[in-house]
């Protein structure tokens, strides 16, 4: 198993988004995150787990949702570095990795009303996510799909 997917306490380390808020963000031209098999397009390329998508070049508008775990904060460094990503993870907003790659580099973020389901590998829904999630914008394009989404939640424009 690459080091960067880690297992949450779930036993598990990859959920998928669910299809409507990609739908209400994209289109993506990259996720460094897919599934090996994916049930619906996120991006119009991929790397999954065998390419490990930490290490690779990303190019254009990045959709991540990374494994959560000790890692996300590898992720969140490399979207804040690329500058061009929208990005899916717990609203964990008092750890250090927010503070780090969050509060200080992102240019928005949008928190979404009430739990998440997320889906299986195999495209089925799975139960309530155990925390709230939050979609962080870097660059300023992403932060304006953010505030235009038609998802339920609260945007915040971030400005450091």
């Amino acid at each position: 198993m690459n080091s960067s997917f880690e297992r949450t306490a779930t036993g598990k380390n990859e959920w998928l988004t669910p299809p409507y808020i990609l739908n209400s963000l994209g289109p993506f031209d990259l996720d460094p995150c897919a599934p090996i098999d994916p049930p619906w397009k996120m991006a119009e390329n991929y790397y999954t787990i065998k390419d490990d998508g930490l290490v690779q070049s990303w190019k254009g508008k990045v959709w991540c949702n990374p494994p959560y775990g000790n890692n996300t904060k590898e992720w969140l460094k490399k979207c804040a570095s690329h500058n061009n990503c929208i990005v899916l993870t717990f609203a964990r907003t008092e750890t250090k990795m927010f503070f780090e790659y969050v509060w200080t580099k992102a240019y928005a973020v949008f928190f979404i009303k009430g739990r998440l389901k997320f889906h299986h590998v195999d495209g089925k829904q799975g139960g309530t996510a155990g925390a709230p999630s939050v979609l962080i914008a870097y660059g300023v394009d992403n932060a304006v799909i953010l505030k235009n989404c038609n998802l339920n939640g609260k945007f915040i424009a971030l400005v450091y």
